[in-house]
């Protein structure tokens, strides 16, 4: 089918819905490639004129994408997909109201009654259910995780369904990197509310476990990005999906990861001795995985559990073993979801180890300060999350050591870039700089740091 040029934009799509289920199409929209899609559009008869009305640009910008401009921004992004038509899900960017109501009851349910104790305790006991091989798939998890959409999914389902899931989930962990959790959340479950109807499509036993694997690593950054901006319950019940979904796709590797980041929302609850189980039972998983570099990111989780129990001998001991086997790990062949873990991660997490150490022993400064200082350089601008993280403990270390000035003059940096990030963990990251900053009131600098901190933490929701 072709369009002419009297063809609007009326209350009805331009774009009939066949359109958007062209298998190119479907790639270019998952990864929300606006260029790819105007490309498609145009070889079907859509104009750059009908584009620019459809989506509210002028033919210059519609011109200029075409041309290969990237389109990154969300509120932009979302007024193509509405302008087009764009089926709900097919770009991950909004979700109708009955998601909606499904994600706010995600934490406010039976969940939000239920003591916080008693939920840790839940989450480990399904957590090692799963991990040791307890059949829970299918099972009614209830308030695990929010139910479907009514977006419909295929009946039968190809790699080409599942590729889309793999590649909205990377488009959507790009931006959780780079912008904070609170950018995307809402995306990542709007997503996953419509593939995880594609649980009950048939499809080949090749095809199926490959979606396993690719909806539990969706539920898992779902519970990255609820951690973020702190709805806590609901990253538990995405975590514990995730969790099933992975071990029936037979996923060792994906197994540890979901562990490592479940103990890392007890780390920031300060519930180490919780969190140290969860890495324990992850560094089993990564084991049974074969994958070095899943094992590296668990020892390095329980080195920093470790450090905040004031235990800096075993802290020392799962350092080093980090080393060796993150030196022994093949990078190249790294499950997506623990490529993340770099050299450059390597040297936060040492810093991170010695920053906590360093604030009863000050002398772990004198590690914590070049590994800090190493990882910053080498973050790049899809990284302000983490890089603002490192700041705020490399700032702490050098008020520790007595150089107020350049502490503020980096506390400062710190700020500066966590106020450009969605991230309600950012709070809990800054308090050892506010806390060493306070102490300091007597000098200019570090009284002026503190008000800064303080002042910041009153923008925060």
């Amino acid at each position: 089918m072709t369009f002419t040029e009297d063809q609007g934009s009326g209350a009805t799509p331009a774009v009939p819905t066949e359109v958007w289920d062209r298998s190119e199409m479907r790639a270019a929209l998952a990864n929300r490639e606006v260029s790819a899609v105007y490309r498609q559009l145009r070889k079907v008869g859509i104009s750059q004129r009908q584009i620019a009305a459809m989506t509210g640009q002028s033919q210059s910008e519609v011109s200029e994408i075409l041309k290969g401009r990237q389109v990154m921004a969300y509120d932009v992004l979302a007024r193509i997909a509405e302008g087009l038509g764009v089926p709900r899900g097919y770009m991950g960017l909004a979700y109708d109201p009955a998601t909606a109501v499904q994600v706010a009851g995600a934490d406010n349910g039976a969940q939000a009654e239920e003591d916080e104790t008693a939920k840790r305790r839940r989450f480990l006991s399904h957590a090692a259910s799963v991990t040791m091989g307890a059949t829970v798939f299918d099972e009614d998890t209830g308030a695990w995780a929010a139910g479907p959409s009514q977006t419909p999914a295929p009946g039968r389902i190809g790699m080409t369904d599942v590729r889309q899931v793999e590649a909205a989930t990377r488009a959507l962990r790009a931006l959780d990197y780079q912008y904070g959790g609170g950018f995307c959340r809402d995306a990542v479950v709007a997503q996953l509310s419509w593939g995880q109807q594609m649980v009950h499509s048939s499809g080949s036993e090749t095809v199926k476990s490959r979606l396993y694997v690719a909806l539990a690593d969706l539920h898992n950054l779902a519970g990255w990005t609820s951690f973020d901006v702190g709805l806590n319950d609901s990253a538990r019940g995405h975590f514990a999906k995730a969790l099933e979904l992975a071990k029936q796709g037979n996923s060792d590797q994906l197994v540890a990861n979901v562990l490592y980041r479940m103990g890392r929302v007890y780390l920031h609850q300060e519930e180490a001795n919780d969190a140290l189980k969860l890495f324990q039972l992850g560094q089993l998983a990564a084991q049974e995985s074969g994958s070095e570099l899943a094992v590296a990111v668990l020892c390095a989780n329980e080195a920093w559990a470790y450090a905040l129990l004031g235990k800096g001998e075993q802290s020392m001991k799962l350092l080093g073993r980090t080393r060796d086997e993150f030196a022994r790990a093949d990078l190249a062949s790294a499950e997506a979801w623990v490529r993340f873990f770099t050299d450059t991660d390597v040297y936060a997490m040492i810093g991170t180890v010695h920053t906590v150490l360093a604030q009863s022993d000050p002398s772990h400064t004198k590690y914590a300060i070049p590994a800090l200082s190493r990882a910053i350089d080498s973050y790049g601008d899809d990284m302000s999350r983490s890089k603002s993280f490192n700041l705020s403990a490399l700032a702490t270390n050098h008020l520790l050591e007595g150089d107020i000035d350049h502490g503020a003059r980096v506390g400062r940096q710190a700020i500066d870039l966590a106020e450009q990030v969605k991230s309600g963990r950012i709070k809990r990251r800054m308090e050892p700089l506010r806390e060493e900053a306070e102490k300091r009131k007597n000098n200019p600098d570090a009284r002026d740091l503190a008000e800064r901190i303080n002042e910041f933490y009153l923008s925060l929701p």
